[in-house]
């Protein structure tokens, strides 16, 4: 039996939304899920203890960051990501495709791998699936991804098509190469935009039996309804008894259109990034807390939302703390926006379960304004 499997709970009367449950060696993780980005073996500005408060089940790290520093001989060393990291839960990595392939001139694609350069020191590296399944099985994660090329958006046909074929002999390579029990090792489905090309990923995929699947090359810079447009042709071409991933989107919105779509697995930066900038997730939209209106706002962030930021501070408070440079201001913003979609996802489970979820969606788009408060 796979190290990770994957349990249908419920499918939605309404959509392909389902509810399920991953299986994982570190404990079960019930979907629709999003987790939390922790890159380099952190979620920044984030303890273990209260990522797990906030109802955090499963992170995710990178392999590329964490080759180049600390090196995945030492994690291997300190007994594995999780020890290392003090976390107990399920860990998922990414293969490191998508930042060595968004080094543009640093790096050369082959069909043996990659060869590129370090972001850090310029030293040269070279990146084959079998030397990323080694690093990956060293840092051991409960979900390992496949080395995988992300294409730029927008990309010709001939080169999407041709990238598209090298993914899936990297994903054979990878399959070979890997041989550890106790992890998972998921498939990634490319193929840009053209459907025909996502079409024979996935035909060339699925014969592999992977425990799961991602969607990878979506939120590259397309627009939300192209994106939405490649998920709804690119999901039903997966096995319904596996983990659908879509890779990289970790908006409000495209969490509640990508469970529409079938999707059961999220993971984006875009909450802890935003956050440490002084912008947060609220039930009517994002908020900018540095903004000169709130100084005298002695609200919370989102007086809708439980989480300790919103039950214990004013806006009036974080605003002077980011003025003033102090780290408790963007923790604290950190901790709202990963509750804020960590909750949202709760509500989604719950919807499903009564079949209520556009219902929930109609609601969202109600409140949430896109130019925020």
């Amino acid at each position: 039996m796979p190290a990770v499997t994957y349990e249908l709970i419920k499918k939605s009367k309404e959509s392909r939304a389902r509810l399920g449950v991953l299986h994982t060696p570190h404990g079960d993780v019930a979907t629709p899920v999003f987790m939390p980005v922790g890159t380099q073996a952190t979620v920044k500005a984030m303890s273990p203890r209260e990522l797990e408060e906030i109802g955090s089940r499963i992170i995710l790290s990178n392999t590329y960051h964490l080759y180049l520093r600390p090196g995945h001989e030492l994690i291997k060393q300190a007994g594995g990501l999780h020890k290392f990291m003090a976390w107990d839960g399920p860990i998922l990595t990414d293969s490191g495709g998508f930042q060595v392939f968004s080094l543009g001139d640093l790096r050369k694609i082959t069909e043996e791998g990659v060869e590129f350069r370090s972001h850090i020191d310029g030293s040269k590296h070279l990146f084959t699936p079998e030397r990323v399944m080694e690093i990956e099985m060293a840092l051991g994660p409960d979900i390992a991804m496949a080395f995988d090329e992300c294409v730029e958006y927008p990309t010709t046909y001939e080169y999407a098509k041709r990238s598209m074929e090298r993914t899936s002999r990297w994903a054979e390579r990878c399959l070979k190469a890997h041989n550890k029990e106790e992890q998972a090792l998921f498939g990634i489905v490319q193929g840009s935009m053209f459907k025909d090309l996502r079409e024979q990923s996935a035909r060339d995929l699925i014969p592999m039996d992977f425990p799961g699947y991602a969607i990878g090359g979506l939120s590259v810079g397309e627009e939300k309804p192209l994106m939405y447009e490649v998920l709804d042709y690119t999901v039903p071409l997966l096995p319904e008894n596996k983990p659908r991933y879509l890779m990289g989107v970790g908006s409000p919105d495209c969490l509640i259109e990508g469970v529409i779509l079938g999707i059961d697995m999220f993971d984006c930066v875009l909450p802890t990034r935003i956050a440490r900038n002084g912008t947060v997730f609220t039930k009517s939209g994002k908020l900018v807390i540095r903004n000169a209106k709130y100084k005298h706002d002695f609200t919370p962030l989102d007086p809708s939302c439980d989480c300790y930021t919103c039950r214990t501070f004013s806006r009036a408070y974080i605003r002077h703390l980011f003025n003033v440079d102090e780290i408790l201001g963007l923790r604290l913003t950190t901790t709202h926006n990963l509750y804020y979609l960590l909750h949202l996802m709760k509500l989604v489970q719950l919807a499903i379960k009564e079949d209520t979820l556009f219902e929930l969606r109609e609601e969202f788009y109600r409140n949430y304004l896109s130019d925020g408060l």
